[in-house]
């Protein structure tokens, strides 16, 4: 397993910034660059202060770590929401499915949920380290019921193939099941990708 860095009680602002460092020293390095980001509710104020970046985002692509399979034009579609935060600065954002190959990526931002999930890999659709695929379309079980969508998701191997990975986790019981995961006291999704990550690994709370 990586060095895990957490950082606690961090702003919206600090998480922002941090991201912007990051994407500045790839984009120092030329060339496009990949980024993943999540959906959900805690992800989109961090956008929203990262988009206010100077910083050359033609050269940035954001792609979703997964979506719920509904249209763009839907509430509950992360890709539509993450369209419209990046595309007026000039960024290209991908659309995640099942035909896609996902690049290498300089930062895999990443949220969890209490079940230890991450993207929409969760705990039923038993997500492994050596997946042949880098896409896979899944059905939680259960369907969580603020979203009882199918998903589209990047699978182990493709959040691994990045330059570093990156989780916001807020509330002391994802930060208890986060904390599990580092200390090997259970196999949920997050543990698996944690245990095979070499990169690094920062987690704001």
């Amino acid at each position: 397993m990586a060095d895990i860095q957490i950082i606690e009680h961090a702003t919206d602002g600090v998480i922002a910034a941090d991201i912007e460092a990051a994407l500045k020293r790839a984009l120092a390095a030329g060339g496009p660059v990949a980024i993943s980001v999540p959906g959900g509710s805690t992800p989109f104020p961090i956008m929203q202060e990262l988009v206010a970046a100077d910083l050359d985002w033609s050269r940035v692509t954001v792609w979703p770590g997964d979506d719920r399979v509904v249209p763009e034009d839907h509430a509950a579609s992360n890709t539509g929401k993450i369209r419209a935060l990046f595309e007026p600065v000039g960024a290209a954002v991908a659309t995640l499915t099942e035909e896609v190959v996902p690049p290498h990526f300089a930062l895999v931002w990443l949220g969890m949920g209490a079940d230890g999930h991450i993207a929409s890999l969760f705990p039923n659709t038993d997500p492994q380290v050596d997946d042949p695929q880098v896409v896979r379309r899944l059905t939680p079980d259960p369907l969580p019921p603020e979203a009882p969508f199918d998903r589209v998701t990047l699978t182990i191997p493709a959040l691994l193939d990045s330059d570093a990975l990156m989780f916001v986790i807020r509330g002391d019981d994802k930060r208890a099941v986060f904390g599990g995961a580092i200390a090997g006291k259970h196999d949920l999704p997050v543990a698996r990708l944690l245990g095979a990550a070499t990169q690094k690994v920062t987690c704001f709370t």
